[in-house]
């Protein structure tokens, strides 16, 4: 049986695309964003989550997510899923790579609703300059990060486990805030880890946290 808490994220539905900060739902309930390099995902993991293969927009072009995209999970519009545009994307003029990495550091810090990051990287290509910087700015902001080493359909379970050991260690810095594990759209490795984690986030404060409550 599911648990009490738990979320049906084959609910979720389209809500909005925001070009611009300003333009995000309100700032209210609670929500957990996705972000990646491009072609690291994303979109899959969210489409696989959801059961939906049209969720979230896949693309063999990297940097086609250049809005803040959010899917509602419940009917009040209070939980909510955020896909946040892939970071890096190619055959993008420079002012406007910096403009978004300006939004996404705005977004990580201030966002009140926002309970949680889950920080996709190809398990082939982990730690970037970027995913690193992305790290850094949820750590000063004291968000808790979830890692998925994605793709890990492409390794074998020897050479995974190992990347996935190598990138713990190197967490170690940021504390308990920050976790990884294994994931694979097509397999489906790894989504029930990733379910009780959002869920965790998304009903914490509507299962009476005191600490979440006194932030609105």
């Amino acid at each position: 049986m599911p648990k009490a808490n738990s979320v049906n994220y084959r609910r979720a539905v389209y809500m909005k695309s925001a070009p611009k900060l300003a333009q995000c739902p309100e700032d209210s309930g609670a929500e957990v964003a996705f972000a990646g390099r491009s072609n690291a995902g994303k979109s899959s993991a969210i489409n696989r989550l959801t059961e939906n293969s049209k969720m979230a927009k896949t693309s063999k072009t990297p940097g086609r997510t250049q809005l803040i995209n959010f899917f509602s999970v419940n009917e009040q519009d209070s939980m909510r899923l955020v896909d946040l545009p892939g970071y890096g994307f190619a055959k993008v003029p420079l002012k406007v790579k910096q403009e978004w990495e300006r939004n996404l550091e705005y977004y990580l810090q201030h966002r009140q609703s926002l309970r949680g990051l889950v920080l996709m990287m190809d398990i082939r290509h982990p730690l970037t300059g970027f995913d690193t910087t992305m790290l850094n700015w949820a750590h000063q902001a004291g968000m808790p990060v979830r890692i998925l080493l994605t793709k890990a359909d492409k390794l074998k379970r020897g050479p995974a486990m190992s990347t996935l050991l190598q990138v713990r260690k190197a967490l170690q810095p940021y504390g308990g805030l920050v976790n990884a594990q294994l994931f694979s759209a097509p397999r489906g490795d790894g989504l029930d880890d990733l379910r009780e984690q959002l869920d965790v986030w998304l009903t914490a404060r509507f299962e009476g946290d005191e600490e979440l409550d006194d932030l609105h």
